[in-house]
């Protein structure tokens, strides 16, 4: 009988049964006048057992009212067990209750070291990093965006004005998926990337911050150290002769002149050898100044006028500019462009002094190449125009792959070693690249890429 009792729907049919067996009472004594008294007391006792039958029975509501509180306001420590001994149901009932607490408790955890580690990465990454809403209320920044700020705490975007009005603009202008150029002190030179996302409903800004300096550094000097080279290289190549043939020449003029009465005649060995040596200093005098005219030419581009070209246009008109060239050869010429209607922004002049160079080489490079063929192609790939120069000439060797865009570097008897370096700057100028892909003996391509 007690554990009869213990369970809920025994207990719900025993205050039933109780309720019944009152109002039965009840109206037994409404019937009798002489009872009216008992009967009013009778209702009261119906009223209490109502009451009594709807706290008992809404203890399920309660209950599910506590759990969904304790999931609202994450308390995950709290538990259902109080009301095991009302039966198997609400046993099972408080069982699933605890394991659904346990499954947030345990998400909540693992999102919590996740979150412990990304900030700890996101603190310790050479990056700086910096997230504000619509408002410039800062959601994130970890210590190297503090570095590069110069302030050491931030809760408003709009803090930096007085601070670094310059990156405060360089970071509230810059645009998703672009990036921007911020020129600091000597040892902060900064690239300002953003990107947009939206977050509980809350437009947010990302934004990188990366100090380009330190490698912009190590560029220049290389460039430098590449640059000096190149010059000691060849203005000694032209000094060291001069020099030498200097000291040549004061020696003949000591020991091979004769006297002859009162005049001096040079012995006739003694006079080629002065022909010679000057002719060689005049050579080494050429080549010296043909040298510094290189230079210059390589430093001294005027900045492109950009207009709106029709591709199609540019290559054949660089065709016809090659025609009398090639006539003289037996090269096999194809000239390509997969759309009439494909355009792109450049300096017309420049981009058809690359073309024409990258022509001329792949000419020279196909003088002894059996049925050689050159080709001159122009399409659309990846998002980006592309022309290509394709020969099958002797190509270029594997070592100087990585060289051939190198100032003055060349491995030609003759030439300035400047035209490959002209057309990749000229390149950068245009916002676009040059490459090169190339199998001695099969195939040669450099890629204009706008």
């Amino acid at each position: 009988m007690n554990l009869g009792f213990k369970d809920f729907r025994t207990r719900v049919i025993l205050r039933v049964v109780l309720l019944g067996c009152t109002m039965g009472l009840f109206m037994f004594m409404v019937v009798r006048p002489n009872m009216l008294f008992a009967a009013m007391l009778m209702a009261l006792i119906i009223v209490l057992q109502l009451v009594e039958i709807f706290r008992f029975v809404s203890q399920t509501n309660r209950k599910l009212t506590r759990f969904l509180e304790s999931v609202r306001y994450s308390d995950f420590i709290s538990g259902f067990a109080s009301d095991n001994k009302l039966g198997k149901s609400f046993k099972d009932l408080n069982l699933a209750f605890n394991e659904v607490l346990e499954a947030f408790r345990k998400a909540r955890s693992e999102k919590e070291e996740h979150w412990q580690y990304l900030n700890t990465v996101v603190q310790q990454v050479r990056t700086g990093i910096l997230s504000f809403d619509t408002e410039g209320n800062v959601q994130l920044v970890n210590a190297n965006a503090k570095k590069f700020l110069g302030i050491t705490n931030i809760k408003n975007l709009h803090e930096l004005i007085d601070v670094n009005p310059g990156l405060y603009h360089a970071i509230h202008s810059a645009e998703s998926g672009k990036s921007e150029l911020y020129k600091g002190s000597n040892e902060l030179y900064l690239t300002v990337q953003a990107t947009e996302l939206r977050i509980r409903g809350t437009d947010i800004k990302l934004v990188t911050l990366q100090n380009i300096q330190p490698e912009l550094q190590k560029q220049e000097l290389e460039a430098w150290q590449n640059l000096t080279r190149v010059l000691r290289h060849e203005i000694m190549n032209s000094i060291t002769p001069i020099s030498s043939l200097t000291s040549t020449l004061r020696d003949i003029l000591d020991h091979e002149m004769v006297a002859r009465d009162v005049h001096y005649e040079l012995t006739e060995e003694g006079a080629e050898d002065l022909r010679e040596g000057l002719s060689t200093i005049a050579n080494r005098s050429k080549g010296l100044i043909k040298f510094i005219d290189a230079y210059r030419e390589y430093t001294s581009l005027p900045k492109p006028k950009l207009v709106t070209v029709r591709l199609k246009e540019l290559l054949d008109h660089v065709s016809q500019l090659m025609k009398t060239e090639l006539r003289k050869t037996q090269i096999h010429f194809e000239c390509t462009c997969d759309s009439e209607y494909l355009t792109i922004q450049a300096d017309v002049e420049m981009i058809e002094q690359v073309l024409i160079n990258l022509l001329k080489n792949a000419i020279e490079a196909l003088g002894d190449t059996e049925a050689p063929q050159l080709s001159l192609k122009g399409y659309y790939d990846e998002n980006a125009i592309k022309i290509e120069v394709t020969d099958n000439g002797a190509g270029i060797i594997p070592e100087a792959l990585e060289h051939i865009f190198v100032p003055f570097y060349t491995t030609k008897r003759t030439g300035s070693g400047i035209g490959l370096s002209l057309s990749r700057q000229i390149m950068q100028m245009h916002n676009g690249s040059i490459t090169v892909e190339s199998e001695p003996e099969v195939k040669t391509t450099f890629t204009l890429k706008f």
